[in-house]
């Protein structure tokens, strides 16, 4: 694996280095790119496999914009071009699934696919956006990642509680690992995001939109939603897996994006 950040940009990953189109992983919240090495090394055939870690979480920096979904995807537009990759195949979970959208909408010379994994198009709820915020304060005011040690146990499956006890604790290693600032700062971004089933509803590629049967945080009704509002989209139900299906069952997730892949480059 090589990572490239020229200063000031996002840490992106080349998880394989491959042909043709190549395929960009946006991670979820509160991880980075390590949740998606798995479903990089499960792809079948030579695909190039890109990973951007989000500002402030992993390895990138924050940056001094204002907490926004937007100026997330306007850095990892930036950064990937920095980093030779000017079109590809878009992939995002959960918090990625929405910087996806928003590369599509902003950047949509660099997006010919796109791959919602366990995602919305839709914005908080009233109810929704006031505990991202408060969660953000929280971690802000103590300034640890205790607010969020918990979200495990929401965002794996039954199944995956029960029989892969083992990401329990990998999950809360990763969580361990990022910076408050950046925790708070996504928070905050996501709870500012607007509405973007608009973006599917026009988007001309081919839309992947892969969905745990047991996700209880975007559930399946959601990834429904998208994949009616999106002119050529596929839904993927992945049984027996959460919000992480990425790292429940890599394989599913892995052979959604490999016929994503081979669509868009059709």
């Amino acid at each position: 694996m090589t990572t490239t950040r020229p200063q000031g940009r996002l840490e992106t990953f080349t998880l394989r280095d491959g042909s043709g189109l190549p395929l960009v992983l946006l991670h979820g919240f509160p991880v980075d790119h390590r949740m998606w090495s798995d479903v990089a090394a499960a792809i079948p055939g030579e695909p190039t496999v890109v990973a951007v870690d989000l500002p402030g979480l992993g390895q990138s920096p924050l940056g001094s914009e204002e907490p926004s979904i937007d100026a997330a995807a306007d850095a990892t537009a930036e950064s990937l071009r920095a980093a030779g990759v000017s079109r590809a195949v878009v992939a995002g979970l959960s918090m990625g699934g929405y910087v996806a959208l928003a590369l599509a909408e902003r950047h949509p010379d660099l997006v010919a696919g796109l791959g919602l994994v366990d995602t919305k198009s839709t914005a908080d709820s009233d109810e929704a956006r006031a505990n991202r915020l408060r969660i953000a304060d929280r971690v802000t005011s103590e300034q640890t990642v205790d607010a969020v040690l918990g979200m495990p146990g929401v965002l794996l499956g039954e199944t995956s509680k029960a029989a892969r006890k083992h990401l329990t604790s990998r999950l809360e290693e990763w969580i361990r690992s990022q910076r408050p600032t950046g925790v708070a700062w996504s928070q905050r971004a996501m709870a500012a995001r607007p509405d973007r089933t608009h973006v599917l509803e026009t988007f001309s590629g081919p839309v992947s939109v892969v969905v745990g049967e047991e996700d209880q945080v975007t559930p399946v009704a959601e990834a429904e939603h998208m994949a009616s509002a999106a002119p050529h989209a596929q839904l993927v139900q992945v049984q027996g897996v959460g919000h992480m299906s990425a790292i429940e069952d890599p394989a599913a997730v892995a052979d959604a994006l490999a016929d994503l892949l081979a669509r868009a480059a059709s």
